[in-house]
């Protein structure tokens, strides 16, 4: 049988076990949240025999320096795995304030402690000490001083749990920076752009949108938030405020009460129409079936869910 190594610790498991679950179950913690391949938490350097089932899931530096994703590896052979260190492999950041925007959503300000190039619609794996979850970013480069997250802390969580504690001054360590299927393209100048979000899936749209804004987006934007009830449209005022000075933004605001009927009224000006869409993968999958029904070409959607954890 195949043995692990982590540090002085060696044991053996079964050929083909998942080299998360593996390293997990025998007390070496290391985060995840998707296990998906999408999130990037559970980042562990390997030397040994692996089966790697997203490989491009990396960049090659990364897989040349040893990284892969524990929760796509299998473990076929012998491993010698060194967990993903924030104090080490990590970046300092400082909280600069942690406010309500909503009951439930946290609006988390950062000062990463040396400058981070980033684009609108990317995410951020943070480290509360050995725990970890990747938030998408919700600043703009240009326009914010700081890295902005909105925590959506409605249900319990590790991290959101600690969130909750969280004040000026507070230290955390930041992650891999990724980029998922969301940006904005100065191509689509001219074209109507949708950003359907639900929930805390808005963060990410939010940059999105600033940056369209930024850049002087020619077509009809049209932003569309799903939240439980009226109280969780957490941007609802802000959002107000770009429409109020932007001709060609418009804003509409469902509840979950509300979904089937407004669905069943979607309906395209142009088949031009680019829609960006993130959120649970549940509002996700019936935005995108609605959409593809209403003619939208497929390669015309470009999605990000939040996986639930599990």
């Amino acid at each position: 049988m195949p043995e692990l190594h982590v540090g002085a610790r060696h044991w053996s498991v079964s050929t083909g076990s998942n080299l998360l679950d593996a390293l997990n179950q025998a007390g070496v913690a290391v985060p995840y949240s998707c296990r998906a391949g999408s999130c990037h938490a559970c980042l562990v350097r390997c030397q040994g025999e692996v089966e790697d089932k997203q490989p491009d899931a990396l960049s090659p530096a990364q897989r040349q320096d040893g990284w892969r994703l524990a929760c796509q590896c299998q473990v076929t052979g012998d491993v010698q795995v060194e967990a993903f260190d924030p104090l080490r492999d990590g970046a300092a950041a400082t909280v600069l304030s942690a406010d309500w925007l909503s009951p439930t959503v946290l609006r988390l300000r950062l000062q990463p402690e040396r400058g981070l190039r980033y684009r609108a619609g990317q995410h951020l794996v943070l480290w509360a000490g050995t725990v970890a979850r990747p938030y998408s970013l919700a600043s703009l480069p240009q326009d914010d001083p700081f890295l902005e997250f909105h925590l959506d802390c409605r249900l319990p969580g590790e991290f959101s749990d600690l969130a909750r504690q969280l004040q000026a001054g507070d230290q955390l360590r930041l992650g891999e920076l990724r980029g998922g299927a969301l940006h904005y393209d100065p191509d689509w100048q001219s074209r109507p752009l949708w950003l359907l979000a639900s929930g805390t899936g808005l963060a990410p749209l939010w940059g999105v949108l600033r940056e369209a804004l930024r850049q002087d987006h020619q077509g009809a934007i049209r932003v569309i938030h799903l939240a439980h009830d009226t109280g969780a449209h957490y941007l609802a005022e802000p959002l107000a405020q770009l429409a109020a000075s932007h001709d060609n933004l418009t804003v509409e605001l469902w509840t979950a009460a509300q979904l089937a009927g407004a669905l069943a009224q979607l309906r395209l000006v142009s088949r031009q129409t680019l829609a960006l869409l993130c959120g649970h993968p549940d509002s996700v999958e019936a935005f995108s079936k609605r959409l593809f029904l209403a003619g939208l070409p497929r390669n015309q959607l470009l999605a990000d869910v939040f996986l639930p954890r599990g």
